[in-house]
Order: C-alpha cells, then structure tokens, then sequence
C-alpha cells in the first residue's frame, strides 16, 4: 500500500469555523476531514488479506435499512462495531468489517407510489446517500464487499436456500388468518396494527384467511433452544432469556376431553396440551378460541348465530391484545359439554377470544383456581371455581385472585397429598393408564410466516401449475427477476399482490410438463434477506453458490455482531435458525452464527425517545457540521457503557472537541520539538503512559469503551504536564505518551489520530501499526496512597512505598501534621495497621 499521504498543515483548501483563525497550529476538524476523508478506502486500509496465515477476526454491524440519511442511533451503533474492528487490528488479526443494505421493503414501495416511480430508484438513492455518511463518519469498512439485498446478484441466491428449504420440506403452504385492512386492501404485520386500527389510514383492522408460505422453524425448537449453551456468557443473558420465551419450550401432557354429541352434532374427541396435568381436577370448564376451525366445527346450530357475531366483534383485536392480563374477558357458549377424563365431571365448552387458534391445539381445559385469565373468565361468566391446591392462599373464588403459590394437591383424589412434581408424574401415568394422555413437549414458537403481498421484495420462486401443482423454478432460471416496468399506482394495494396483477410477468411455461402456468405472485419478508446476508460478506462476488464454502468456515462464526436489541428475537432467531438448516445441509461447518453479540442502548434526549412528534428529534447531519465526526463519535462513546442509553441532553460534544484539540496539540508540540539529549525520560510519565496501554487492553476486552476515553484524557493531562512544567515535548516519555495516545484515539476519533500520527512520523496508516508491548516493571507503583484516620475521619494521606513495613508506617503516621494537631496531646489506645493503605488510630480518654 501507498503511504504517499499529505497532513493537514499542508492543504491551502481548508474551511474556518466561525470564531477560528488561520494559525495552523488551532485543531480545525474540517480541515482534518478534509484531508484524510476517502484516503483509507482509497488505499484499501481496512481490505482484509485474502492470503493472509494470520488468525481472522469477522465483525458485523447489522445493516440499515435505507430509509434517509443516517441518524443519531445510527452514529452510535457503528461506532461501537468500529471501535471493535479498530482494537482486533491492532491485536494483530486479519479483520472483516464489511458494510451492506437490507434493501428490499414497504417504505420503498410507499414512495414509489407517491412519487410515481420504481421502488429502485428510491432505494439507491437513499443508500449512495448512506454511503456517503458511512464514508464521512470515518468507519473502518471494507467497501470492496458491499452489498445490496434488492441486486439480483443478491437474491438469487435468496431464492436458491429457499428452493433448498422446500426441498427439504421445510418450506410449504397452508391457510392462515393475517390482520386485513379494508381501506387499502393489503395485509398488516402485528406491528401495523394499533388499537385495532390501520396505522397508515386509520381504518379498523379485520382479520382474513390467506393461502401463504411458512418456513418450518418449528423443526428446529429444541436445537434453538439447547445451542444457547454456546452462547451463554457472550451474548446478554436478557437476549437468550427473550428467544427462549419466545421459543417458549414447556413440558407437560397431552389430554383428550370427550366432547358429548348435541342435537345434530356428532361425539368427538379434544385434545388440549396442560403443562400442570396434576390440576385436571380443577378443570371446570373447556375454552376454545374464537378464531379456530375447532370452534366453528363445535358449535351448535343453535349457539351458531351469537357465535358468528362473536367472531366479528373479535376479529380487529391482535393476538397482543387478545392475551393482554387486563383485558376484559369475553366469549359465548359453545352449546357443548366435555367430560374431565380424570374424575368424569360434564363441563361446559367455551368459546372465548382469550385462546389463541394456533398454541396448541386452540383449546385449553380451564383450572379458574389456578391461573387468572381462567379464573377472570369464570367469574365473567359466572362458572365455577374448584381450588386444588393445598397452600395458604385465599379462597380464590372469593379473592378473585388466582392461587399461584406451590403446596400438595387436594381435591383431586389419588393425587391428594402429592406434592407438585409428584403430582405431575402422578396424573400423567393416570391419564396414560386410561388412555386419555401421555406426556408430551409444547412450544410457543410458531412456523414462521414468509409470505407479502408486495412488490419490493424477493420473488417466491415457485410455479402454479394445475397438472403438476407446485413446481420449483430451475436453479438454473434463477433469479426471477421483479418487473422493471411496474411504478406508482401500479404498485398500490388492491386486494392481492401487485405482481398478481402483472399478468405477462405472472404467466409462464410449467418446467415440468411444458403447459400454462403462473408464477407465485408473493414476496418473501425481508427477514429472509438479513437471515443470511452475514455469510455473503465472507466472498459476495462468489457465482457457484450463495457463498464460497471455504470463504464462510474460515470467516464465521461472526466474532462480533453489533446491533440494537429490538432485534433480540425475530431476525436473530431466523438467522439462527438459517444457519442450522445450512449447517444440514452440508453447506457450513458451524451451527450459530455469531460467537458474540452487542446490543447497543438507544439514542435518547431529555429522558425520551426522540420523535417528530414530541419536536425532541436531533439531527445526526447538523451535529457533525457544528462539531465534526470524531467529537460527535467520541460523545457517543464516552457517555456511557455501550448497552446504556446515550442522552443528547445530558452529553457535550463541544467538550469532546476541546478535548481532541488538546491530544491534537501534544502531538503538535512533540512534533515541532527539538531532539533531546536527555538519556532518561519521565518515569512518571511513562508509568502513566505503560499503566493506560495495559487498562486499555482490559477494558476494550469488556466493551468499557467509555473508561478507555477517560483514560486516555488523564493520558492527555500527563503529557501535558510533563510538556508544560516537566522535561518539556522533545522527552522521550512524552513522544511515546504521545503515540501511544494517538493509536487509542484512533479507535474513537480516526481523523484526529491519523493527522496526529502523520505529524509525529508514524508509519503508514495508524489502523496498520500495532500497539508497543507493556513493560510490566512500570506497572508497579513507586508509591500509593496510604489514608490515615483519627476516630473514623481522615485527618492525614501519606504516600509511601508499596513495601513499607507496618511499624514504619505506624511511626509516619503518628507523626503526620494532621494527626498531631488533632490529637493534641491525647494517649494513643490503639493502633491498627493495614499497610501499605491504612492506618486506623483510636485515642485514648
């Protein structure tokens, strides 16, 4: 690599701040900017060496979508991924840190409308904008690697895992019931739907039946749950607790209630899955969900009418809301009655909104006693109330407060006396031995919904033919490729996809028999595009396949993967689970894939989340105009560890700045001094510069990068002093202080560091040198602080030698002014010693 490189003294093009001169010895950030923008990526700095026999370090930042120009979380999550990428190069390792856009979604499809265009347009507009804030912002990425998930060159091979999947058949169709807005004739993710309502037009949200495709992530539950051992203790604890909730693993029985025949309605069996089968005889009642074909199939013709007009007053409620604790409970009569297989109790069939069509089997058997959404329920419906539980807890049909505290069963004939686990194996065998129930394993995780009904996304790549049914395009005819002459209206929601609409795109030849077929009109959810685009990064020219397989096992694992934790469950379940599925297939040769996982806090000011609505919003552009990248970067970073929020309000980038000129001027000072004859620097000096390196390496181990910049502050303030009032800038302790200095701050604040390290000759780019070896012997203190108290207040501090003896210690201490002066004459009683810190002095009467 070239190290043909000017500083910033000698460009003539440099820009005055209001309130600056022209003195080229004032910190001036533009001109810094100005110097040393683009020369890293000019020079190839941050390309990792594709022969390279050094250990590989992978760290990835999860990739923005391209909505507008980079905000202030934006400011703060890539600083903390780069920090990370900067400090694994210093350690020596061949490092990735590449850069990308999730690029495909319904932002981009709105605006087309709009505006009457493609959603391309749009979309790489508003990325080469990102770009160019991502250059600015100093980041050390490899731009050579960029990618797009909306570039065929992408999602062919979005396309390729998705034909692997249905292969292997985990991809499949089944009807479903999705959020439905009338208005704009489209379908609603959970998240779209606020109180009920379209949160785009306003329209009460209805519930609909769609044919859609499912990934089955339900095949992989236990895998998803039982890996997290590889993750413990390098990802938080929160994240793995939030997935294996989500995930929701319970271990309980499978039990089959009798459904009696009614009228016209024929006998039938229920099965329902109970993770506490030892309160089966408190099951007073059954509740289906209203939603379920369980439910239409039950009900009488006589319960029908009250039923279907239920089902219509529930269907705006989203599944949130439908399990919400507070939620008034509701629900009609089924017209039926099940029999409690353990004690042949008749009870009554409901059907309620609080049940959920697809846990389970879409009923439950209600123990009110025993769980408070069935116990709210029952007293709602005036049902009984039979507790079988032996503790101290109230009456729960009188409390209206559910009986939750562990005892021995009662009520409940053989199991009585048994304490809980007891009595789970108990009523297990019970239902066993009748045939009515075995033990069993549930899951709250759902198969994972991949369907849209939109245009900007990756086509589903499968063929409807009437003689052959479902037919995977030819590997061979990927990618299928969006249309290029659908824009505006075009693309507006009219009760199916916009491609169903492009008849031309839609109709095709079948590749099996060769007869008239159609094109699958979904787009899949760009969830499948972030699930994988980690492992195109490692060789995203690659052609064979979606990724050169000796590229990814000798990059991945990500060592370090950086992004807020809104994302702790969806995209960081489905990319695990992604990776599994590939792991099987024989394509990686690992089976997580990221070692290591940070979340950052949010960007917050005045105590709150900005938004255009409370006018707290703070604008990323403006801040870095006022005080340049490094001072807005090292803000960021220096207000809080990085899992903590960041309030603008509460924070100083004007500070930040004076601070960065101070560290410019010692390299300045340094710089312009003469040679020294001295022969032995400033050991005090050096113990402060060696004691900052070995801190350094600590801290940046455990992500406190905000100690590392107050370290480096009071490093600043050494060199100073020593320059100032020591042995002055041209010291050898004060260059190394210097330099030292320089390659830290290079993690925090790029162009001042590489401007420091050009003036003080450092050779080539600061990112490639490597950090200078500890010397232990300067770690050891000459002196500490030893702390004297008289009666428990400090009355002297000594500084003495690490090694000094306690009767030593005991003889300065009663001679220190101060405690002189206290005692003033008094005995001394006692004396306790704990050298070399503390001497504790107790006096006499």
């Amino acid at each position: 690599m070239s190290d043909d490189r000017s500083t910033a003294q000698d460009t003539d093009t440099r820009q005055t701040a209001p309130g600056e001169t022209d003195d080229p010895r004032d910190y001036d950030f533009r001109a810094l900017e100005k110097t040393w923008g683009g020369t890293w990526e000019e020079h190839g700095v941050f390309e990792p060496s594709a022969d390279d026999s050094r250990e590989r370090r992978y760290v990835v930042d999860m990739f923005p979508y391209p909505s507008g120009d980079l905000h202030m979380g934006h400011a703060e999550a890539y600083a903390i991924g780069d920090v990370a990428s900067r400090y694994w190069r210093f350690k020596g390792y061949n490092v990735l840190h590449p850069v990308g856009w999730d690029s495909f979604g319904l932002p981009a499809e709105n605006a087309a409308i709009k505006n009457n265009t493609h959603p391309a347009e749009w979309t790489y507009k508003n990325i080469e904008v990102q770009a160019n804030s991502f250059k600015r912002y100093g980041l050390s990425l490899d731009w050579s690697r960029r990618l797009h998930t909306s570039d065929p060159e992408f999602y062919t091979w979005t396309q390729w895992i998705f034909l692997q999947f249905f292969k292997k058949g985990l991809a499949y169709r089944k009807d479903s019931p999705v959020n439905w807005c009338p208005k704009d004739q489209t379908v609603l993710a959970n998240e779209q739907v606020v109180d009920g309502k379209c949160e785009r037009c306003g329209t009460e949200v209805t519930k609909k039946k769609l044919n859609q495709w499912y990934f089955k992530i339900t095949d992989y539950a236990d895998r998803l749950v039982d890996d997290m051992e590889q993750l413990e203790g390098n990802w938080p604890d929160r994240v793995l607790l939030m997935q294996k909730n989500w995930i929701g693993r319970s271990r309980g029985a499978n039990v089959r209630f009798q459904i009696e025949a009614e009228g016209s309605a024929e006998a039938r069996e229920i099965e329902v899955f109970t993770t506490r089968p030892d309160t089966l005889f408190g099951a007073t009642f059954m509740v289906v969900a209203v939603d379920s074909a369980l439910a239409d199939e039950l009900v009488t013709a006589e319960a029908r009418e009250a039923f279907e007009q239920y089902r219509e007053t529930v269907k705006a409620a989203s599944d949130i809301e439908r399990q919400a604790t507070d939620r008034e409970k509701t629900g009609v009569f089924s017209g039926r009655y099940a029999v409690n297989p353990v004690n042949g109790e008749k009870i009554p069939v409901w059907i309620s909104d609080y049940v959920l069509a697809d846990y389970g089997t879409g009923a439950i058997m209600a123990v009110p006693a025993h769980d408070q959404r069935d116990l709210d329920f029952a007293r709602a419906m005036n049902l009984p109330v039979r507790s079988v539980i032996e503790n101290d807890d109230a009456d729960p049909a009188v409390s209206g407060e559910a009986s939750l505290t562990p005892g021995v069963a009662k009520n409940s004939g053989p199991l009585d006396g048994l304490g809980k686990a007891e009595a789970i194996d108990a009523a297990i065998a019970l239902v066993g031995e009748r045939g009515t129930g075995e033990a069993s394993v549930n899951y709250r995780l759902r198969d994972w919904l991949i369907s849209r009904q939109r245009f900007w996304g990756t086509p589903i790549p499968i063929i409807h033919c009437e003689s052959c049914g479902l037919v995977p395009v030819p590997e061979d005819q990927l990618p299928v490729r969006l249309p290029e002459d659908l824009k505006g209206e075009q693309l507006a929601p009219k009760g199916e996809s916009p491609l169903a609409a492009a008849a031309a795109w839609r109709s095709v030849d079948c590749p099996s028999c060769g007869g008239p077929a159609q094109r699958d009109s979904d787009t899949m959810d760009t969830f499948v595009d972030s699930s994988w685009y980690f492992l195109r990064y490692t060789s995203p020219g690659y052609t064979e396949g979606p990724f050169d397989p000796e590229q990814v096992n000798e990059w991945m694992p990500v060592g370090r993967y950086v992004g807020g934790v809104e994302h702790a469950i969806l995209h960081l379940l489905y990319a695990r689970f992604v990776t599994k599925v590939l792991h099987d297939l024989g394509l990686v040769s690992f089976t997580e894939p990221f070692s290591s996982l940070l979340n950052q806090g949010q960007v917050i000011n005045n105590g709150k989340a900005m938004s255009k609505s409370l006018g707290n919003g703070v604008n990323l552009g403006e801040q870095l105009e006022i005080f340049g990248v490094d001072a807005v970067r090292l803000t960021m970073l220096f207000a809080s560890p990085p899992e903590d929020d960041v309030d603008w309000a509460d924070v100083s980038p004007a500070a930040s700045s004076k601070f960065l000129a101070r560290a410019w001027r010692v390299a300045r000072d340094v710089a312009e001094a003469e040679e020294s004859s001295s022969t032995a620097p400033d050991a005090a000096l050096r113990r402060v510069t060696h004691q900052t390196l070995a801190q350094a390496h600590e801290l940046l181990e455990q992500s406190k990068f905000n100690v590392v910049v107050a370290k480096l502050m009071e490093l600043t303030n050494a060199a100073r002093k020593t320059i100032d009032s020591g042995a002055g800038a041209s010291d050898p302790a004060v260059r190394e202080a210097a330099l030292v200095l320089t390659q830290l701050l290079s993690l925090f604040a790029p162009y001042t560091a590489e401007d420091m390290w050009s003036v003080l000759g450092g050779e080539g780019f600061v990112a490639n040198s490597s950090l200078p070896e500890v010397d232990p012997a300067l770690l050891v203190a000459d002196t500490v602080t030893a702390v004297v108290q008289v009666q428990g207040k400090v009355r002297a501090k000594l500084e003495v030698a690490p090694d000094i003896t306690a009767e030593e210690l005991e003889r300065l201490a009663l001679e220190a002014e101060g405690v002189v002066r206290f005692l003033d004459g008094r005995p001394v009683q006692k004396v306790i010693v704990r050298a070399p810190k503390l001497v504790s002095i107790v006096p006499g009467a």
